[in-house]
């Protein structure tokens, strides 16, 4: 099939496309998005398509796909309702914490100075160094905390493990 036979297929095919993806259960943007995939995927692998006279079924199936494929995803998701409550937990700053103990003393005081909003020219000038020294402090803070916090996790997954089996 030429390109040219395949954007008339397109132009005359989409809307069945989509008809059949309802007539499948999907809704009407889901189908639209689908069918949309689906011929672009078609056009992509054009060359995949063994016979001309069977492109609508092919790219129909190729959308059903697609489409199972989204619904899949979409049934996993699952919004949660915000649940009325008296207490204001900060689970922001409970993280924070945790973060900020997994580093030697020198590096929290300057992450907590950042965090306070503290610039860098304030903090060089406080530490009694450049502002490019801070920087590299910074990120070697950083990089040494998600270290640690990594090598936590791996071992929070082993012990898990281990007591599943």
């Amino acid at each position: 099939m030429t390109k040219h036979e395949y954007s008339q297929a397109y132009q005359a095919g989409f809307e069945r496309t989509v008809r059949f993806l309802i007539s499948k259960g999907a809704r009407g943007d889901g189908a639209q998005e689908a069918a949309q995939a689906a011929w672009a995927r078609g056009w992509e692998r054009l060359s995949q398509l063994r016979e001309d006279s069977n492109v609508y079924t092919w790219i129909n199936t190729i959308a059903l796909n697609f489409y199972r494929g989204f619904l899949g995803r979409e049934l996993h998701l699952q919004h949660l309702p915000e649940l009325p409550s008296r207490d204001r937990i900060n689970v922001a700053a409970i993280d924070v914490d945790r973060f900020l103990r997994y580093c030697r003393p020198c590096e929290r005081t300057l992450l907590q100075q950042q965090m306070e909003g503290a610039t860098m020219e304030e903090i060089a000038r406080t530490n009694g160094v450049t502002e490019s020294a801070i920087r590299v402090r910074l990120m070697r803070a950083r990089r040494a905390a998600r270290s640690q916090m990594e090598r936590r996790a791996f071992e929070l997954r082993r012990c898990s493990a281990a007591m599943a089996n």
